[in-house]
């Protein structure tokens, strides 16, 4: 049961991981393919400050929130299902996955697809903005990678870490579980370790962020679940890394990227990064500042940091005048909401006795999330 004060909790907090990650994507977006000497450079010394131009525009997205953002419908889809007796989250996200693949190959929304629901039929979903090969190869086809057999194998990239912030918001559910959806959704486009335990290991933080634990406690929870997995060594290396580097130095430039012994761009590094930038953030400007100036993938640690830090203090710490031009605001808010309806007071939405429900037509959730199967 939830009350009222836990429910504007929630919510406040689901708001706060959605926004926070597609802010910091946004702010790293000019950046993303800027060496530190190139960003000072055409920034200034202090580098990015403000967000810039990217994609034609300011407060532009780029993949990874489209992704988080179909994440979080195929969730909510999941928990849906659950009245029908079907019950396999990874299918549902999979699917859902499915369909922002769509929204890359497509002119725009298909509206004979009856499984599209609201969140395909946004146009303004359906442009490229840099997405990552193994994404776009991983959800291609409808076959389901998994852990025994997972899609591409090599990739180690932070696309599947960057998408998996919602699966730290099923604060119902133990943080083994969330470790495991979150690595096993990882699995189905990044089937190289370090790319789904960061990503497993990521929606574990952002779960004990969620439900009230500091930061610091919820990385421990992480490292500790993380150790019984295969491959595990590089995630727990950069998890201490970033831990240990709070007292050695100031923050800055050159302490993110010494969190990095390669070039910035492995999911590890990114983790990393984002942890450290979390932890001695003042605030969250000062935070994504931090995320985003640095040599490696700027756009993909300001998203994992952002949601980190709206996790942690909720929408209302948010920049007002970096939401105010946020690419897409209206629909994350409304996603948002939405998944915390659904986690709060679902029976009421879709079940038998749910209020404006029509057996027929499946009820205006079912519209908004359709719970067949295609």
């Amino acid at each position: 049961m939830w009350g009222r004060a836990e429910q504007q909790n929630f919510r406040s907090r689901v708001r706060g991981t959605l926004l926070g990650a597609a802010i910091g994507d946004a702010l790293g977006a000019p950046l993303a393919a800027l060496a530190l000497p190139a960003i000072r450079e055409e920034h200034g010394p202090h580098g990015l400050t403000e967000p810039a131009p990217a994609h034609g525009r300011r407060g532009a997205v780029t993949a990874a929130t489209q992704l988080t953002l179909f994440t979080v419908d195929g969730l909510v889809r999941a928990h849906v299902r659950r009245d029908t007796g079907a019950w396999h989250p990874p299918t549902d996200v999979h699917r859902a996955h499915r369909r922002w693949w769509a929204t890359q190959n497509e002119w725009g929304p298909d509206e004979r697809r009856e499984d599209n629901g609201w969140l395909a039929q946004q146009e303004w979903l359906y442009v490229r903005r840099d997405p990552d090969r193994a994404s776009l190869t991983g959800f291609a086809d409808d076959t389901l990678g998994t852990l025994g057999r997972p899609k591409n194998p090599t990739a180690q990239d932070s696309a599947a870490a960057t998408r998996s912030a919602p699966f730290g918001l099923l604060v119902g559910w133990e943080p083994a579980l969330v470790l495991q959806l979150g690595v096993e959704c990882a699995a189905q486009s990044h089937g190289h370790p370090t790319a789904y335990l960061s990503a497993g290991a990521f929606a574990v933080i952002v779960h004990g962020l969620t439900r009230g634990d500091s930061l610091d406690s919820a990385v421990q929870r992480a490292l500790g679940l993380l150790g019984a997995r295969p491959g595990h060594q590089p995630v727990t290396d950069a998890l201490q890394r970033a831990l240990s580097a709070v007292t050695r130095a100031a923050p800055g430039p050159d302490t993110i990227e010494a969190l990095s012994p390669g070039d910035g761009r492995t999911a590890d590094e990114v983790l990393a990064i984002a942890v450290y930038c979390a932890l001695v953030a003042e605030d969250i400007p000062h935070g994504l500042r931090l995320a985003v100036n640095h040599g490696g993938d700027s756009p993909a640690s300001g998203a994992l940091t952002g949601a980190l830090l709206g996790a942690q203090h909720g929408e209302t710490a948010l920049p007002a005048a970096w939401l105010a031009e946020l690419e897409g605001r209206a629909t994350v808010l409304e996603l948002a909401d939405d998944f915390a309806l659904e986690m709060t007071q679902g029976p009421s939405l879709h079940g038998p006795t749910a209020a404006g429900a029509d057996t027929a037509a499946g009820g205006p959730w079912l519209s908004r999330y359709p719970a067949h199967a295609i």
